[in-house]
Order: C-alpha cells, then structure tokens, then sequence
C-alpha cells in the first residue's frame, strides 16, 4: 500500500492504495458510490468521472495517475436538496430510470456545459457517446441535458 493525495469534489484526500488499482476501484471503496463498475473495460461510460476537468471513464485510470489530480464525481456536483440543474432536467424529462447510468451522464453533460454553455443536439451526441443506457432510448437524456443547458445559460437553476 501507498498513499496519494487528491482532491475529490473540492476536498483534499489522503487515500491509501495499491499501485495496481483503478482510480474506479478506489473511490468506490472510499465511499463515492455515484461512480459504477459496469464494463470494467472503458466501453459503458457507468464510472465517468471529471478529472482534471475532463470527464474520463475511472475503470481505465490507474490510480498512481490519480495523484495531485482534481476529481469530480456527482457527488461533487448537488445534493438531494440542492440537485445539480442537469440532475433536476434529467428527472423532469424523464431521463432516469434505473439510474445505473446516469451519474456518468451527468459527468458528461456537466464536463459538455462547462466547456460549451449552448451546445448542440449533435455535441450534446458526441460528448455522451460513451455512456450507454439500456432503459430510456437516449432521446430523453439527450432532452433533460438541452433543458439544462438552456437553463444554465440563462441562470434558472
């Protein structure tokens, strides 16, 4: 075991790991319970995480690259009484169902929206191309992250 220290969702951490882990790994044994083992292959986009300020899937992380870095998880980004406004228009819209994947959505969108505050249906497609769903068809997360958008642009949280 060693140690190295982040800072995940705004707080410094001394974590204690093994040099061959994933950064996945690690953080769901820290708690972060948002990011999903799914694939374990970088193929299913269920451990996105932001890192460094870009969303990246964990399960292809080492967690030596993890040292001094920056992560974000949904966690990070609201609570249940104060949800992120992609949160909020993911569940208005009907983009949730069993939830499996939408942290990583979220991870994606909120990564999509900080770089780009308008972005299009076809960039909106592009930056979440890696996260699957095998519960709503897409259309309605691709929906809930436009009404974001526009909210967020407009400052209606």
């Amino acid at each position: 075991m060693t140690t190295i220290n982040v800072t995940i969702n705004g707080k410094v951490k001394e974590l204690s790991v093994n040099i061959n882990e994933k950064l996945l790994d690690v953080l769901r044994r820290y708690g972060y319970k948002s990011v999903h083992k799914g694939c374990n292959q970088g193929e299913c986009g269920a451990c996105v995480v932001k890192f460094n300020g870009k969303p990246v899937n964990s399960c292809m992380v080492p967690v030596m690259r993890a040292d001094g870095a920056e992560i974000i998880t949904v966690e990070g980004l609201g609570t249940m009484d104060k949800p992120h406004p992609i949160q909020t228009a993911m569940v208005e819209t009907g983009g949730v169902q069993c939830g499996f994947c939408t942290p990583g959505f979220i991870i994606s969108a909120e990564a999509l929206i900080a770089e780009k505050p308008s972005p299009t249906l076809d960039e909106i497609k592009r930056a979440t191309d890696g996260n699957l769903c095998r519960c709503t068809g897409y259309v309605k997360k691709l929906d809930g992250i436009q009404l974001a958008a526009k909210r967020m642009k407009g400052g209606k949280k």
